[in-house]
């Protein structure tokens, strides 16, 4: 079975570590408009790719039985100190040495993918770096603000209203998508969007044409797996519906077959269902929330409730 993951940071991180034990071929296909910490030191002094979420989806990808375990760790370590070198993970400032050395950020991943042993294929969404543009209320006056960047998106104190994606390489042009992320989504049997920051990891993916079309065209299973807390700044007060509702927004010819939510984190059953249905699925309620910690997930419980959703046989889950 060909399984799909679209997201960024530790949200696809969790999504990727549940589909390797449903399926071996898993691919990622990783959002690249990071400007923060490392990532966005990398991309504002050598114009590259920001690195930090598609490392944390190769590390994801890469376990004990592909013999991939050290070298994720030190994909993975991150340096100290105050030297030019603090705050750097080294898989970052690999795929960024990668990055220049073939020119190709896909033939790049792919390398560090054998390197490293993992056992799935990470792509980004788009070969360039991208930016996110969001419409903000609560700011000033009760008018509308716009405010670009992920992470000044990810950490207002405002509610965002909706954003946009935009290349600042060439701000008149749509947003390019990767062409192999967009097969990969074409061939696919089953395509997780989610969980992870709604605004600036899931819906991102909604914004760039050919990728937004691939999505809606696939004949693969569309899983949508929700958050299990709002996120201060982007989704504070935000009921499990309303992320539905503004998936919708942003891309109304999207339908979807299921949706995976956490039990404990539904107050409103009912409500929840209805939205799914909306989008034309079914949501699936679980207990999926790793014990003693509420915000994420446990992989081998999303694994679980993503077999049920597939209507696979052995899903554990009544």
């Amino acid at each position: 079975m060909r399984a799909v993951a679209l997201g960024g940071g530790h949200g696809l991180h969790t999504t990727l570590t549940a589909l390797r034990r449903v399926t071996p071929d898993v691919t990622a296909v990783v959002t690249v408009a990071d400007d923060g910490g490392s990532s966005g030191r990398l991309r504002r002094e050598l114009g590259l790719l920001p690195p930090g979420d598609l490392r944390q989806a190769l590390a994801a990808l890469a376990g004990a039985e592909d013999g991939g375990t050290f070298w994720a760790e030190v994909f993975q370590h991150r340096f100290g100190g105050n030297g030019a070198l603090a705050g750097h993970a080294v898989g970052n400032l690999l795929l960024a040495g990668l990055f220049e050395v073939l020119g190709d950020p896909v033939a790049a991943l792919d390398e560090a993918r054998r390197l490293i042993g993992a056992s799935g294929r990470v792509l980004p969404m788009s070969a360039e770096p991208l930016e996110i543009e969001a419409e903000v209320t609560g700011l000033e006056n009760g008018e509308v603000s716009r405010i670009r960047g992920q992470v000044a998106v990810a950490s207002t104190p405002g509610q965002v209203r909706r954003i946009t994606l935009r290349n600042p390489g060439r701000p008149d042009e749509p947003p390019v998508a990767c062409q192999e992320a967009v097969d990969a989504v074409l061939s696919a049997d089953v395509v997780l969007l989610g969980p992870g920051s709604w605004f600036t990891s899931v819906l991102p993916h909604l914004l760039v044409p050919e990728l937004h079309d691939a999505l809606v065209r696939t004949t693969a299973t569309k899983v949508v797996v929700l958050n299990l807390v709002p996120q201060p700044g982007e989704t504070a007060g935000f009921s499990p519906e309303r992320h539905l509702d503004v998936l919708f927004e942003h891309a109304p010819r999207l339908r979807v077959d299921a949706v995976i939510a956490d039990r404990g984190s539904v107050p409103t059953p009912a409500r929840l269902h209805r939205a799914a249905a909306g989008l034309g699925g079914r949501a699936h309620l679980a207990d999926v929330a790793a014990v003693g910690v509420p915000e994420r997930h446990d992989p081998d419980a999303l694994a679980r409730c993503v077999r049920e959703a597939l209507g696979l046989a052995g899903s554990g889950i009544g």
